[in-house]
């Protein structure tokens, strides 16, 4: 085999893995997509054996959208988790960042304890916290209420420290210069600091976005009304103790996807900037 025979191999079969690897990512949004359109019997008419046919729906109905949102309500989780999502990145943005601010620019009493605490934070399962959290968050009237499922959420270690990498790289001679010219640190942070570290904020808030907005074990513990349910537990509430309505998570499933998805695209380019911008030291 000649060397231009090897580098042709090679490529085409980089293509093939690349093939697959888009096919089997893509083959459980298209299956959703295709369930949610169809009847429940017609979902199952096909199904075993499992052929072409299984992904094609007899006829497209949108019956499933539309039972959710008249029968279910769907509104209105939807609504608690946009409420909970940007109220938890607004606030985890302002305070992971000072946090990281404070522990790139400050030296204080106990920073070399608590800088490993950040790093074991966000190593810890949270099902390993979720009970002691919980008694806190009872023991304060958080349970089945708004602040309940945001302020447990605010502190992130991954997203203060991916603050830390960022600011580390910031030339201190930058702040120095603020310094010499009279600039508190209230406004080095907010007029400095901030405007340059744009990229991170957006992909800080994306990854607190993603956390909330996927969340299932923590609201199920603390959203105990109707009122106040998030999406993931409303799709829940399709599968029952006799039946379970597929065509339903499927369709419930589908709406979660596209907001998330329709957030990230206008902004993946800031959120690669901001993840790979602490990663490599100049």
């Amino acid at each position: 085999m000649t060397l231009k025979q090897k580098r042709i191999t090679k490529k085409l079969a980089i293509y093939i893995a690349l093939v697959v690897m888009t096919v089997v990512s893509l083959f459980p949004v298209i299956f959703c997509l295709s369930a949610s359109l169809r009847t429940q019997e017609d979902l199952f008419k096909n199904m075993f054996p499992f052929t072409i046919k299984s992904l094609l729906p007899t006829e497209l109905t949108a019956v499933n959208y539309i039972a959710i949102f008249t029968e279910y309500d769907f509104w209105r989780p939807i609504v608690n988790t946009l409420i909970v999502t940007i109220l938890t990145i607004l606030l985890g943005c302002v305070i992971n960042s000072m946090a990281g601010f404070a522990f790139t620019c400050f030296e204080f009493k106990g920073k070399k304890i608590f800088y490993p605490l950040v790093l074991v934070s966000f190593r810890v399962p949270f099902e390993a916290i979720a009970i002691p959290l919980y008694s806190v968050a009872d023991t304060f009237g958080m349970v089945d209420t708004y602040a309940g499922m945001i302020i447990p959420a605010i502190a992130d270690g991954l997203v203060t420290f991916l603050f830390i990498q960022v600011f580390n790289d910031i030339p201190p001679s930058l702040i120095e210069a603020a310094r010499v010219d009279g600039a508190k640190w209230p406004v080095i942070f907010t007029k400095i600091i901030m405007p340059i570290s744009v990229p991170v904020f957006i992909t800080a808030g994306l990854m607190i976005f993603m956390n909330q907005w996927n969340s299932y074990l923590w609201p199920l513990l603390v959203a105990r009304s109707k009122e106040i349910r998030t999406i993931q537990i409303a799709i829940s509430q399709f599968s029952g103790e006799r039946s379970i309505k597929w065509t339903y998570i499927y369709a419930g499933s589908m709406i979660s996807a596209i907001i998330p998805i329709a957030l990230f695209l206008p902004f993946q380019k800031y959120f690669v900037e901001g993840i790979t911008a602490g990663s490599v030291k100049g």
